[in-house]
């Protein structure tokens, strides 16, 4: 079925807590900006901007001093995008989708030019780093940034509001639930290259995060 365009207003000085979406979306910035602080990382958006949201991803929005009205529309199925974008025209997109969201949505991924965000100082750094395909050490990162890790964990949940832990785990239980859904290996395989101790920690990792253990993923990719 096809989903509305849905048209977002960020107030002035507005703070979104961390939420998460199920399906995948875009919200192209239209006008005013704000900062995303999720699972792709970290970026203070403006017009023109596209944050490109994959499945099961989380993030909290802090709107600017004059707020922001954003586009939200709902990404073609099997499209699992993440990260940041730029589209030069978004008017000819906001047109599109007062009649037809789904393109509105395809154009829109045509369109827009990926780019990568700007790690901006130790948070951003960690981010990137807990998003890798091996779980970090938290107490060793911290004393490489002459940190300890108390900074660490405070400060990181000030800026992302989650846990390291937690956007590490959760960042390898979507790579996990990407690689059953894509590939043909086994699920003990996924779980190894994922950096799970074993298959019941990856199968209760991604239960948690989707709703769907492994494989039920797996029957409904057949």
């Amino acid at each position: 079925m096809e989903q509305p365009a849905h048209r977002q207003r960020l107030t002035p000085g507005m703070r979104l807590a961390r939420h998460r979406h199920v399906g995948a979306y875009a919200a192209l910035v239209l006008s005013g900006g704000y900062e995303e602080a999720g699972d792709a990382g970290r970026r203070r958006v403006q017009p023109g901007d596209v944050v490109l949201h994959g499945p099961f991803e989380a993030h909290l929005d802090r709107s600017g001093e004059r707020g922001a009205e954003v586009l939200n529309l709902a990404l073609p199925e099997g499209v699992t995008p993440g990260g940041f974008g730029r589209l030069e025209d978004a008017d000819v997109v906001a047109r599109l989708a007062e009649r037809d969201p789904a393109e509105a949505a395809r154009l829109l991924i045509a369109l827009t030019r990926q780019t990568a965000p700007s790690p901006a100082d130790w948070p951003d750094r960690l981010a990137a780093a807990l998003s890798g395909s091996s779980p970090l050490r938290l107490e060793a990162w911290a004393r490489s940034q002459g940190l300890t890790p108390e900074t660490v964990s405070r400060g990181f949940h000030r800026v992302f509001g989650v846990s390291p832990s937690r956007f590490g785990l959760e960042a390898r239980a979507r790579r996990a639930w990407a690689a059953v859904r894509a590939t043909p290996e086994t699920l003990a395989a996924i779980a190894h290259e994922a950096g799970f101790a074993d298959q019941a920690h990856m199968t209760r990792t991604v239960t948690a995060l989707t709703g769907r253990p492994p494989g039920a993923w797996r029957s409904l990719a057949a």
